[in-house]
């Protein structure tokens, strides 16, 4: 049987700490969050594999090394509110929870919602909540957020919506999927303007709400 704490020290070991995601508060919330749990039961075997995790319903948990990166750049405080979009099962919200005040994730499929909140309760998590609604639509009425994860795969177009319910120097990072390629791009909320830059490449599915808008063709 696989020893799951010792897969996850490797993971940390072998993925993490080599991608320069050196950050204690980051290494300590994966190593103390068990992927398996946040899995179908037939991925369980392959929760901390090197690659995305498929998952059903268009989502995927993103690959160990991807995701701590992007938690890296994203720089969450502990006395931040962060909006989770696309949760999955829970996982991304149960790490984001033990790094900042509180969590608001979007999960637009009624199943998958249900199992992440049943997840955090039994982890008793309790400054993260699942809300079932559009990922593309976001909470603003919970908002503004002081980061925004897009956790449950990659956007193909600028999220507008989500970019309004950024706080002032609000964050978000997101993959971003164009032509085939992928980037990991942070966003920062200045004013009324939206400056964003290539962190790191990386790719995954694209979520429901956020494909690319077919361009006009005469």
């Amino acid at each position: 049987m696989l020893d799951y704490t010792q897969a996850r020290e490797m993971m940390v070991d072998g993925q993490v700490r080599p991608a320069d995601v050196t950050r204690h508060n980051i290494i300590d919330a994966m190593l103390a969050t068990p992927r398996e749990t946040f899995v179908p039961a037939s991925q369980r075997a392959v929760a901390y594999v090197d690659r995305d995790v498929p998952m059903g319903h268009g989502r995927v948990l993103l690959a160990p090394r991807t995701f701590a990166k992007m938690l890296d750049t994203a720089e969450i405080g502990l006395g931040e509110t962060v909006l989770d979009i696309g949760c999955g099962l829970g996982y991304s919200s149960a790490v984001v929870a033990r790094l900042c005040r509180g969590v608001i994730a979007v999960e637009s499929n009624e199943s998958m919602a249900s199992a992440a909140e049943a997840n955090l309760r039994g982890m008793a998590i309790d400054n993260a909540v699942v809300l079932d609604r559009p990922l593309s639509e976001g909470v603003p009425g919970e908002g503004p957020y002081d980061v925004i994860v897009v956790s449950g795969g990659a956007v193909a177009t600028a999220p507008a919506a989500l970019y309004d319910q950024l706080a002032e120097d609000g964050r978000l990072i997101a993959i971003w999927m164009q032509n085939g390629t992928g980037q990991a791009r942070m966003s920062v909320r200045s004013g009324d303007d939206i400056a964003t830059r290539w962190v790191f490449d990386a790719s995954a599915p694209v979520l429901p709400g956020f494909e690319a808008t077919p361009a006009f063709a005469f």
